[in-house]
């Protein structure tokens, strides 16, 4: 005993540790026995099923016939002859006028049953360029394509990619109809139950089920109607160079000419705002010029005296 104490004073830092350890471990312990004991009492509640840590999912099994992980990892051959595609098309056009070209985008993608999802606009005074996107029907995609083409002076690039989401879709529907099943096993479960904790239990499953069919639904309702639709990406300049393109030709005369005439209205341009600023702020520089000048003439008139 007194070699035990003795170790303690002088391994003070690792008995208190020891002791915390000791604590957390207990706890646990006692919030274990804690829950099984909730379990036993509520499986007993039920007539003719033994107390041994029974869940609502033991019930389901036990009820129907069958075991919770073959009824949660249930899944639905779904025969789907038309695969379901996401399609996205991206055009570079060098047009005219950049917001009367925008407008006439947005007006077509509306005449031919689309919408509009954003469209931004930059500089159009100075010809500018702009950026618009829109989904039209899967049918209208290449009446669409003919109506944009039709705006341009010249069509830059034009592409169009396809990302196939059937797998997906028949992978939520399958957990759609799993979830939907479950959710009658609950149910015949709830119409059974008579004690108030089980009624609770139940509830509790079903709300949650409920809550991940209607986020499915979700997922369902947006594939569906991506699939019937095309997102058209339309970009739009009076300047071949300002558009989104990789060129073919890797030296090109005339874009270093307009690149080079293009630094020099920046440059100008820069000297210009300078002149500007020096300008505005004349109110403040001239008055601290005249006041240093007067200041270092009374300097130089002293030091000749």
């Amino acid at each position: 005993m007194k070699s035990i104490i003795f170790w303690i004073k002088q391994h003070k830092f690792v008995s208190v540790l020891l002791v915390i350890i000791a604590v957390f471990l207990l706890r646990d312990s006692s919030i274990f026995n804690s829950y099984s004991s909730r379990n036993m009492m509520y499986d007993s509640d039920f007539a003719g099923m033994p107390a041994s840590g029974r869940t609502v999912g033991n019930m389901v099994g036990d009820t129907f016939g069958i075991s919770p992980k073959v009824m949660m990892n249930e899944s639905v051959s779904l025969t789907q002859t038309d695969r379901m595609v996401v399609q996205n098309s991206y055009l570079s056009l060098v047009v005219d006028n950049v917001e009367t070209s925008a407008k006439a985008i947005i007006a077509n993608t509306q005449s031919l049953g689309g919408f509009m999802v954003n469209s931004s606009l930059n500089n159009p005074a100075e010809g500018g360029t702009a950026h618009v996107e829109v989904r039209v029907p899967v049918e209208k995609l290449e009446t669409a394509l003919e109506a944009f083409r039709g705006l341009a002076v010249k069509v830059i690039t034009e592409n169009l990619e396809g990302q196939d989401i059937t797998d997906q879709f028949t992978d939520v529907k399958a957990r759609m109809a799993t979830l939907q099943k479950t959710k009658l096993k609950f149910e015949e479960i709830l119409d059974k139950a008579t004690a108030v904790q089980d009624i609770l239990e139940v509830q509790r499953e079903l709300i949650s089920i409920q809550s991940q069919i209607d986020s499915l639904q979700g997922q369902e309702t947006y594939i569906l109607n991506t699939s019937k639709t095309v997102k058209l990406s339309i970009y739009l300049s009076t300047d071949e160079l300002s558009l989104p393109y990789s060129p073919s030709e890797s030296w090109r005369p005339q874009v270093i000419l307009k690149e080079a005439v293009r630094s020099l209205q920046l440059t100008v341009r820069a000297i210009a705002n300078l002149v500007i600023w020096l300008l505005v702020y004349a109110v403040v520089w001239i008055p601290v010029l005249v006041i240093i000048f007067f200041i270092r003439r009374r300097n130089r008139s002293k030091m000749k005296v």
